[in-house]
């Protein structure tokens, strides 16, 4: 891959993605195998004037071993000096940049029972930490291919070639392989806006979502709750892209208000492993049953994570048209699939859909509805034939997607 492509993927990520301020600490999360291109991003954010640069690796083969190794006591076990520096965090909080390469089965063969557990008893300590910067600080997920990763993706090709051809697709699909991606983005993220816009002025109270697969649903949406998409802001008045790809308009549904069954319409990589061909019942708001032909017991997991885990926290909104989908290509990531076709995500909702959130508190998110939880974990839904209607607050409805994509009325 040339250079100066990598080097521009870099410099969107720090400019526009983590939109990186003069003298503000970034702290990196990798995996090891991305070495070479976080060298590139910790340029770039210096060249956007970081103060500071911290890179924290991970490598899931390591986590494998520690998972059969060690005792949950040991994995769960938050350090003294790792709860000083959430606090630390929690008070200055660092632009946060995710750059994900792993294997989307690299995980298989770990000790789940064990991290599961662990990841429980953790989130009892750190999530006060987390809570304490949310909407206070830029944070930005992005990729780079790894080994493992592209033959998954392209498994008929040798190794050096599927890196290379998933280089070219995250960077297509990135619209960073132009020659001003910067720019490029400022007109994205203002096709965006206007498409939410359009959403914002119908005054919706709930999604109803149909398709052939047997996907019959009714989601409650949360009063004063905004259709947000591509940038966001910090209560400060920073703006960051914090999807680098984001095709996708999102809003905040409200807790307890979910009725019916979905079907995913594709693979959920979780935790490096994949769940496939799952459903989900809703009553109530809650999860009340779920199936999945490979993984269901990783999907029960997940549900079980803590009380929320079993509600909806995003409605996204994105056609089966898009240049991601029209790849024809399986990534295996969340972070392009999820932005290929419309998904919803179970866990934790997002606070800062909400009019006015720069002046509330978390009671105040918890009284409109919107759900809490230590995860957040988004599926796909966006078949073919995909229909979505919204029912507005006077009880009129509205075709929003008709066969997989936007209506007539909100093009």
């Amino acid at each position: 891959m040339k250079k100066t492509l990598i080097k521009n993927y870099a410099k969107l990520i720090a400019r526009i993605g983590a939109s990186v301020q003069p003298g503000q600490h970034v702290v990196i999360s990798a995996q090891t195998e991305a070495h070479e291109f976080i060298s590139v991003l910790a340029e770039e954010c210096y060249a956007a004037g970081a103060g500071k640069v911290t890179v924290e690796w991970e490598n899931a083969q390591l986590l494998k071993l520690a998972s059969r190794f060690e005792e949950v006591k040991e994995l769960a076990a938050v350090r003294p000096w790792e709860e000083e520096r959430l606090r630390a965090r929690a008070e200055t909080p660092p632009v946060r940049i995710k750059i994900l390469s792993a294997d989307p089965a690299g995980m298989k063969g770990a000790d789940r029972e064990k991290l599961t557990l662990a990841e429980m008893a953790r989130s009892a300590i750190t999530k006060p930490y987390t809570d304490a910067m949310t909407n206070r600080y830029q944070w930005c997920v992005a990729a780079v291919p790894s080994a493992g990763w592209a033959k998954k993706v392209f498994p008929e090709e040798r190794a050096n070639t599927a890196v290379e051809r998933l280089w070219e697709l995250i960077l297509q699909v990135s619209r960073a392989d132009g020659k001003d991606p910067l720019t490029d983005w400022m007109w994205h993220n203002r096709a965006l806006r206007e498409k939410c816009d359009k959403l914002n002025a119908l005054g919706l109270a709930a999604l109803e979502y149909k398709s052939g697969n047997g996907t019959d649903l009714r989601v409650g949406l949360i009063d004063g709750a905004k259709f947000i998409a591509g940038r966001k802001k910090t209560v400060s008045g920073e703006h960051f892209n914090p999807n680098i790809p984001s095709e996708e308009c999102f809003t905040t549904p409200k807790r307890g208000e979910a009725e019916g069954i979905v079907y995913a319409a594709k693979p959920l990589s979780y935790g490096g492993e994949l769940i496939e061909n799952f459903w989900l019942r809703f009553a109530g708001g809650r999860v009340v049953e779920c199936g999945a032909e490979k993984n269901e017991a990783l999907l029960r997991k997940i549900l079980s994570m803590d009380e929320g885990a079993e509600f909806l926290g995003e409605c996204a909104l994105v056609p089966y048209d898009s240049p991601i989908n029209n790849t024809g290509v399986l990534f295996y990531n969340t972070l392009f699939d999820e932005n290929a076709c419309c998904h919803l995500a179970l866990g934790r909702g997002y606070s800062n859909t909400i009019e006015g959130f720069e002046t509330m508190q978390k009671d105040d998110f918890a009284a409109l509805g919107v759900n809490d939880s230590s995860v957040h974990v988004d599926f796909m839904i966006g078949a073919e034939d995909l229909c979505v209607t919204g029912v507005t607050r006077d009880g009129r409805r509205v075709p929003v997607f008709t066969d997989g994509n936007w209506s007539e009325e909100l093009r």
